[in-house]
């Protein structure tokens, strides 16, 4: 593990690394989605900080692009634990970097059972967790992230062999609006990690190496230790990542517009939506607005499978009167022109009710 520690992070001046690395890294570097987001975004922002190049290449560059934030940032680092002495010394380097900029820090350290073993997902959704808790109890929507297009490239890479469809495949988002009223923004989806690494050492800037990264018990680190390196030595002559970029940047566009026009379809809570509505759409937006709908269902749809959602999908496209299991809560019922949610018992009801009219 190559360790940046030429210099004590809390005797560095970072307010002056800040504005160096701005100089090397300047505005127009950064996503377009996310500049043209800036110019209206209100509210306090807060940052996911760990202490990696990433990361840390993105605090600096919201400190020194953005002066009048400054007031309102908020880092937030997480301490999985995982690897003893260096995950502390991880915490303490971002407490040297806060405390050198003058930004707040909240932390934490993920309490699990030493029994239990530790996986990626595991780690990751405690840290959202954690990520998420801040941000409700601050009551704050902005939530920066330091991904960059190797992480585009690594994502796609895993997504496809899902078989995930536009959505998916355009994620991760310079710009994710999420419900609530929640921002996830992510500027540096534009330059590599070797770009970013590159302008810390110019700059003499240290940060942290997480060796975790080096092992493979992880598909991305499967994926970023052998597949992705492979693949850009496949074509030397060309710039993979920013193909890998410009292409989610498209991928982005075209998810947006089917959802526009999927937006524009009615779904009504109780009456369902049209089959011939549904039947007359592409199928791209069809799904899309099935899709809506079952969001609008919220936990009455249950635990479904992407099969049943096909299930209902080809149902509602044929038009015939059928009726799909959505788990205990109820079934999608396709009648009469709808399909529509039907709870548990409301056949048994009508039966009954029938049966009272005669």
């Amino acid at each position: 593990m190559k360790r940046r520690v030429a210099r004590s992070a809390s005797r560095l001046d970072w307010p002056d690394a800040a504005r160096r690395l701005a100089r090397s890294l300047p505005l127009d570097c950064l996503h377009p989605s996310v500049r043209r987001w800036v110019q209206q975004a209100v509210g306090p922002w807060s940052v996911a900080l760990s202490g990696g190049a990433d990361s840390l290449a993105l605090l600096l560059l919201l400190w020194a692009h953005w002066p009048e934030r400054r007031r309102g940032l908020l880092a937030l680092h997480f301490n999985h634990g995982l690897r003893g002495r260096a995950s502390d010394a991880d915490a303490r380097f971002c407490a040297a970097v806060c405390a050198g900029l003058g930004v707040r820090l909240r932390m934490a350290r993920w309490e699990r059972k030493a029994r239990i073993p530790s996986s990626e997902t595991a780690a990751r959704a405690a840290r959202m967790a954690f990520f998420d808790a801040v941000m409700t109890l601050s009551r704050r929507r902005v939530l920066w992230f330091g991904h960059h297009r190797n992480d585009v490239a690594e994502s796609i890479l895993m997504r496809l062999a899902r078989g995930s469809g536009l959505e998916g495949l355009a994620a991760p988002r310079p710009v994710h609006l999420l419900t609530g009223g929640r921002v996830h923004v992510r500027p540096l989806l534009n330059l590599a990690k070797a770009t970013l690494v590159a302008a810390l050492d110019a700059q003499r800037i240290p940060w942290r190496e997480d060796a975790s990264n080096a092992e493979v018990d992880h598909l991305r680190n499967r994926l970023r230790q052998d597949v992705l390196p492979r693949w850009l030595a496949a074509e030397p002559q060309r710039d993979v990542l920013a193909g890998v970029g410009r292409s989610r940047d498209q991928l982005e566009e075209d998810a947006e517009a089917l959802e526009s026009w999927a937006a524009g379809v009615t779904v009504d809570l109780d009456r369902g939506v049209s089959i011939a509505t549904l039947q007359a759409l592409p199928l791209a937006v069809a799904r899309r607005v099935v899709h809506r709908w079952r969001l609008r269902l919220g936990g009455r749809w249950g635990e479904v499978s992407r099969q049943t959602f096909e299930a209902v999908l080809v149902a509602a496209r044929a038009g015939r009167s059928t009726r799909v299991s959505l788990g205990a809560s109820g079934f999608a019922r396709i009648e009469r022109g709808r399909l529509r949610f039907e709870p548990v018992g409301e056949k048994a009801a009508k039966l009954r009710k029938a049966a009272r009219a005669n």
